[in-house]
């Protein structure tokens, strides 16, 4: 399981790389990561300028309140290697890359953030990886694609160029989207790494994205790519666990430890049964809740897991 499991990305902005109005505005955003956009929001006649105002920006950003990827553009065009050594010297968190259809090109770029990193003198493994399936090929690889380097914190979905590669349009419903992200989803959870969903482009239907921000949740997303900070608010009102939720968790979590002291792993609760499955929900629940600084509550993982 990944280390950083609980680390809170909900809600990942994409800022373009080239608007400086933007990226003065990231330390404002409540979001809980943002992207900052190489690739398809620059064109190539600014890909220089928009390099060096984004290690820029990166650099002075130093008190951050979130953390900082960068979407480079795909390391076989001619403009991915030098994004990254344009940027990686500023210290973004990691790299979000674009048209990861195979674990190969995610290896690849394990292999150039090592080099990067020994050259700047920091510590192996600092810069991370959030590749981006998007296309029919990436579906069919995503678990060996979530699981070929160990910076890889996250699978990201991207449903316009998967699209495009199916040769069919996305609706609002997302029906043609199931498959593929059931099967980002099964490779990220097999991993135990995060599950990011695609972006709603729609910015002024509100309500149809707070459906799909639902559906993407009860379906194991944890967290959505997003193009407006107008979404925001509304993913976290959705990935917040509700008030019942956290009572029944912490209500299970102390039928376990009664269990426990009895010496037995199973309990009833409200006549139904308590056994780990069911713990272990609970304690994500409560998990979730404290990383979102809306419980006060220490988790036991030996009285969890049974050691106790």
């Amino acid at each position: 399981m990944a280390n950083d499991e609980f680390s809170l990305r909900r809600s990942l902005l994409y800022v373009p790389g080239n608007m400086p109005s933007m990226l003065q505005n990231v330390p404002l955003f409540h979001c809980d990561a943002v992207f900052i956009d190489l690739e398809d929001a620059v064109p190539l006649n600014e890909k220089d300028a928009a390099r060096i105002l984004v290690s820029r920006f990166i650099a002075t950003y130093t008190q951050r309140n979130k953390e900082v990827f960068v979407r480079i553009n795909a390391l076989d065009t001619p403009w991915g290697h030098e994004d990254l050594c344009r940027v990686l010297p500023a210290r973004p968190d990691g790299i979000r890359l674009p048209k990861a259809d195979t674990p190969e090109i995610v290896e690849r770029l394990d292999t150039l953030l090592t080099e990067m990193e020994e050259e700047l003198n920091v510590a192996i493994g600092t810069f991370k990886i959030i590749p981006s399936i998007e296309s029919a090929l990436g579906v069919i690889n995503a678990i060996k694609i979530a699981r070929c380097s160990s910076r890889v914190i996250a699978l990201a979905f991207g449903a316009e160029d998967y699209t495009a590669s199916m040769e069919i349009e996305r609706t609002k419903g997302g029906e043609e989207l199931f498959h593929a992200r059931a099967r980002v989803l099964w490779a990220a959870k097999a991993a135990g790494i995060q599950a990011i969903d695609t972006i709603f482009a729609d910015v002024g239907d509100m309500a149809s994205f707070r459906t799909e921000v639902a559906l993407v949740k009860n379906l194991g997303f944890t967290g959505k790519s997003l193009v407006n900070p107008r979404q925001i608010d509304v993913v976290h009102e959705v990935f917040a666990p509700q008030k019942d939720e956290i009572d029944y968790a912490i209500q299970v979590i102390e039928a376990i430890v009664r269990a426990r002291k009895m010496g037995t792993g199973v309990i009833a609760l409200n006549g139904k049964m308590v056994d780990a499955p069911v713990v272990k929900r609970a304690a994500r629940v409560i998990r979730t809740a404290v990383s979102q600084g809306m419980l006060d509550y220490q988790l036991d993982d030996e009285v969890i897991y049974g050691t106790h």
